[in-house]
């Protein structure tokens, strides 16, 4: 009997074991998980408890120094570029190795490899926008073209692959672990197609929503609703600037004729509508200790790990300091001795569709300029894990690649909708940021500016001298008015870009006279620049804001620059909350419920600021948002993509033309006006806030955003923060949402002494384990940084620990 029960016990112990080692679909071993010697206990650690006093590295030249300041931020000193970028490689992925990997397997549409099937449809719209195929190209281009960034690149891959050739079981990152898989190889490929990535995230178009608005209410009111420049436009570049170039001739062709049907596909993502960035400079002639000030704010999804990882990167001939993006080379958004730059997007229309026709099913040939023109194919194998590989033919034409097709989101075998977009041309965006960061002068930034090509983005300059500059860059087609706003006849060689509009023809300004440049995603100029420009994604408000703010400071501090940043003032309400409290009480302001003027009441008395304790942000928001949706839904149709007026225009309407047939609702027996819907809409406002207070208390604007940083994988939910206490919203200065805000914080003073302070929503760290892993984000919620001055490697001040590498 003895026996009996040993051998039971024997049995359900080695059963267990078994069970405890098995993966089960997506689900990780339990066991491994679980090994104190390998598991997740392995990565309850803060970095500076596991730092190494000296390191080995094969490759090296010389003795590399990097020194961890408080805030976990690495100051690499090296004796050249190679080793400086070697050890960049090496560092970041230390700290942010499955971050970088996981965010280049994204954009090379390979997700389905690591969670299986239900990201299929996922990486077959990544492949199809041929983000890989853009990467490839730049890499061909730069192997052809420039030897040195190719050996730079080279060497970081090298530093990131000496780290992971190192990295044990028990240190690799958590994530791994969880999703049951091990990093590759890097290589510089990978470096380009992060830069790809960011087009992607940054670059949105919608030709085909505007295709299918075209059809439902005509030309006419199309133009009426989606002007060129708004009344108010306050553009990128002073609206004074006088253009000093000839510019290339093009003229719209005769006898253009669009699509008539209805387009039914599923729009590709774009960028959240009223997030975007901020930059700016001021001369010296308008600060307090009389040298040029720079500040810089791009506005993108909160995620952790955070987007940017802050470094310092110096040798005997440079000391650049700022935010890197983990998996490319140097330094994107910051400063060195000399000069200080920032990015925001400049919303260009640089991606365009065309409807293509083919000769057969097989899709060999299709036609253009009447002729049958030879397909080329791609085949892309993606892997998928637990199941065999999925096979997509992806099918080529000049104009690019064919995204929609019978295959793929298609509702008709005759649709074939081809991209182009300038991420696909040969570039080199990665030597602007090296050249940027050992730059000098206004000459280098412009040097510097010439290779880059997409994402489309406002480049703020300042430097040691007291220049300020600002320039929209990027390869920019030269389109006929109206080109590209439409789906295109993909037949008809009247639709080709005529050409690129050249880099000296860009919107740049130099030291202008209102000693300051700055852009918030708005309009780049006004209408005298003699190229066309269109894109309905452009501010309203915040450029506004910030250039009013702008004109009227004297005497600027560092301090004024990071008020600025943080401002919360809410100009799309100021201006259209007076409009809509006087429809609301338009011919019976006494009726109202006591409880619904208690709500009128605070708006009425509202500063317009959105704290975060306010309550005043939570009305507005809602009301809004009922009125936005009662004037325009009556457009919108299942599975129709179309594009909506903007709240800009939407509130010239309710101004100018409050008894407009545009406030009708069709499917009611009466005729609506402004006043109708805007009453309509608060009671439902009122009806939705008296809700939430039932059932949460107050309405307070933080609790109501409820701002969230998740980790890139959203089921991750103990690796992300919600319920962050901040305020803001996008269309303000502080254009935090609940998803969206500021990436990254920078006010940088260029004088004798350059004097810099950042902040970033997350920390050093990308291991969920670790106190450098969120420990900026209380610091940023509050509007407040940490000090980024440069570091000479001799400093003692602040040091959390130093390693040394050596061949």
């Amino acid at each position: 009997m003895r026996y009996i029960a040993f051998f039971i016990v024997l049995i359900i112990t080695l059963s267990f074991g078994v069970l405890l080692s098995l993966q089960i679909g997506s689900v990780p071993p339990i066991g491994y998980l679980l090994d104190p010697n390998q598991g997740f206990w392995q990565n309850t650690y803060s970095e500076n408890e596991i730092a190494e006093e000296k390191i080995r590295l094969k490759n090296l030249t010389a003795l590399v120094k990097v020194v961890y300041d408080e805030h976990l931020i690495p100051h690499i000193f090296a004796a050249n570029e190679e080793d400086l970028y070697r050890i960049q490689g090496y560092i970041t992925a230390k700290h942010r190795l499955w971050q970088m990997e996981f965010q280049t397997m994204a954009a090379a549409g390979r997700i389905s490899e690591i969670v299986g099937p239900v990201a299929i449809d996922l990486d077959r719209m990544t492949r199809r926008k041929g983000l890989a195929h853009g990467a490839e190209q730049a890499l061909v281009y730069i192997k052809n073209n420039d030897p040195q960034t190719i050996k730079l690149l080279e060497a970081y891959a090298d530093g990131v692959n000496q780290y992971i050739d190192g990295l044990s079981m028990a240190r690799l990152p958590l994530e791994y672990k969880i999703l049951a898989y091990k990093p590759e190889h890097w290589s510089p490929y990978k470096s380009l197609l992060l830069l790809k990535y960011m087009a992607d995230m940054l670059v949105g178009d919608e030709d085909l929503e505007f295709t299918n608005m075209r059809n439902l209410i005509g030309d006419s009111l199309l133009d009426k609703l989606f002007p060129l420049f708004p009344k108010d436009n306050d553009p990128v570049i002073e609206q004074e600037k006088v253009w000093d170039f000839e510019p290339l001739q093009v003229s719209k062709p005769e006898g253009i004729n669009y699509p008539d049907e209805e387009i039914r596909v599923k729009p590709l993502p774009k960028p959240e509508p009223g997030v975007g960035s901020n930059n700016w400079a001021v001369s010296p002639s308008k600060t307090k200790n009389g040298s040029a000030i720079l500040a810089n704010d791009p506005h993108l999804s909160l995620n952790l790990p955070s987007l940017w990882y802050a470094m310092q990167l110096s040798t005997p001939y440079q000391s650049v300091k700022g935010a890197t993006l983990p998996g490319a080379l140097g330094i994107i958004s910051g400063f060195n001795e000399y000069i200080a730059w920032g990015v925001t997007n400049a919303t260009r229309d640089t991606r365009d569709w065309y409807s293509i026709q083919f000769k057969n099913e097989d899709r060999s040939e299709y036609l253009y300029n009447d002729r049958w023109i030879q397909s080329t194919f791609r085949i892309e194998e993606i892997k998928v894990r637990g199941k065999s590989s999925f096979k997509d033919t992806v099918v080529y034409t000049h104009h690019g690649p064919v995204v929609y097709d019978r295959t793929f989101q298609a509702d008709r075998p005759d649709v074939n909708f081809a991209l182009k977009w300038t991420a696909h041309l040969e570039s080199n965006e990665q030597k602007t940021f090296l050249l940027l960061n050992k730059g000098k002068n206004h000459k280098d930034y412009l040097e510097a500016l010439n290779y880059y090509t997409s994402p489309a983005q406002n480049f703020v300059f300042a430097s040691t001298n007291g220049d300020i500059a600002m320039k929209v860059q990027g390869r920019f087609p030269l389109k006929w008015e109206g080109q590209g706003k439409y789906l295109m006849d993909g037949n008809n060689p009247a639709f080709e870009w005529q050409d690129y509009i050249p880099n000296e023809h860009n919107p740049a300004t130099f030291n202008p006279e209102r000693g300051f440049v700055s852009s918030a995603n708005q309009h780049s100029t006004g209408p005298s620049y003699p190229y066309y420009m269109f894109d309905n994604s452009f501010e309203h408000y915040r450029n506004r804001r910030l250039n009013s703010i702008l004109r009227d400071m004297q005497d600027i501090t560092i301090e004024d620059m990071k008020k600025l940043q943080f401002d919360q003032y809410h100009l799309h309400a100021s201006e259209a909350l007076p409009v809509m409290i006087n429809l609301l009480l338009k011919n019976n302001p006494d009726s109202m419920e006591v409880s619904a003027s208690k709500y009128l009441n605070q708006l009425m008395n509202w500063n317009f600021n959105t704290y975060p304790n306010q309550e005043e942000p939570t009305l507005f928001q809602t009301w809004w948002g009922h009125l936005y949706k009662s004037i325009w839904s009556k457009w919108e149709k299942e599975e129709l993509p179309v594009v909506l007026p903007n709240k800009y225009q939407t509130v010239q309407l309710m101004i100018n033309e409050p008894e407009s047939s545009l406030f009708d609702i069709p499917q009611t027996d009466e005729i609506e006006f402004a006043s109708d819907l805007v009453k309509s809409s608060f009671q439902k406002m009122v009806s939705e806030i008296q809700k939430w207070e039932s059932e949460k208390g107050g309405y307070e604007w933080a609790d109501f955003k409820n701002t969230r940083i998740m980790h890139l994988v959203p089921n991750f939910e103990s690796f992300s923060r919600k319920n962050i206490y901040t305020g803001g919203y996008s269309g303000i200065l502080n254009a935090t949402g609940e998803r969206h805000g500021a990436s990254w914080r920078m006010v940088v003073e260029m004088g004798e002494k350059v004097k810099a302070f950042g902040i970033y929503p997350g920390g050093q760290s990308g291991n969920p384990g670790s106190k450098y892993y969120d420990n900026f984000i209380k610091i940023w919620a509050n509007g407040d940084y940490v000090e980024f001055d440069l570091r000479k490697p001799t400093d003692k001040d602040g040091v959390l620990f130093s390693t040394l590498f050596s061949n």
